[in-house]
């Protein structure tokens, strides 16, 4: 099992995260034994690092708070500067199980795409998420398939792999305000490819989620200005999955 991982990285963005991330890398080491853990601890004023740390994960301790953009971006750098084929995002909350990280490991192999999202509506069993939450998810799951020119179920998905390329990218461009559903948008204009695999999501294992009630139209408000802003501006030609490819050949 241990082969599977052995181009592969686990990034944990995690902010006062202490309560669900000491059960998380357990279950991690116990389903995918052999792969490498980092976490970025985005300046928690918990003891998110000690738990990390103590759990064996390699840690990268921000100096001040870069919101999740800002540490999956150096997550992303770091993982490309260490040579890693595959980087995969799992946030700390204990929302999405490990177990299924095999699984998307798998499709990516198998489908050739730059990124896989791992989507609770292509899921049987995953929790439900209230019906405010529901509505907007939809409504951006809608837009961005239609701006993308590809189906999209799951915009707000944290849980993804990345190949090589868009380590690179994203290393270097990466949006700082709506990072999942603004990076599907941007990464599509530049020649990138993505699929979306099922993953039974998880209720929190700690912390509040700050999209509940109205927040959660409002933030699909807010996304759809963004994105229709990231429309406008043109894209940069360095950044394409054709100019990538001949420069990290």
């Amino acid at each position: 099992m241990s082969n599977q991982f052995s181009n592969s990285v686990l990034l944990i963005p995690a902010l006062n995260e202490e309560e669900a991330l000491g059960p998380l890398l357990a279950e991690i080491r116990t389903h995918c034994p052999g792969l490498k853990i980092v976490v970025i601890n985005d300046a928690s004023e918990d003891k998110t690092s000690a738990v990390a740390r103590d759990a064996g994960a390699v840690v990268l301790d921000l100096p001040v708070n870069l919101g999740v953009a800002g540490a999956m971006q150096t997550g992303f750098r770091w993982a490309f500067e260490h040579g890693y084929r595959f980087a995969i995002r799992c946030d700390s909350d204990g929302q999405h199980p490990p177990a299924s990280i095999p699984a998307l490991l798998c499709h990516m192999e198998a489908s050739g795409v730059d990124l896989v999202i791992g989507s609770r509506a292509l899921a049987d069993n995953s929790f439900e998420n209230s019906l405010l939450r529901r509505l907007g998810i939809e409504y951006l799951s809608r837009f961005l398939s239609i701006i993308c020119r590809h189906r999209v179920t799951d915009p707000t998905s944290g849980f993804q792999i990345v190949n090589r390329l868009l380590m690179y990218y994203f290393a270097h461009e990466y949006p700082s305000d709506y990072p999942e559903p603004e990076s599907l948008a941007l990464l599509r204009r530049q020649g990138y490819r993505f699929s979306e695999f099922g993953v039974p999501f998880r209720p929190r294992q700690g912390g509040d989620s700050s999209l509940h009630g109205l927040h959660s139209l409002y933030f699909a408000f807010k996304v759809t200005l963004s994105l229709l802003v990231d429309r406008a501006r043109s894209v940069d030609a360095r950044y394409s999955r054709s100019e990538l490819e001949k420069k990290l050949a």
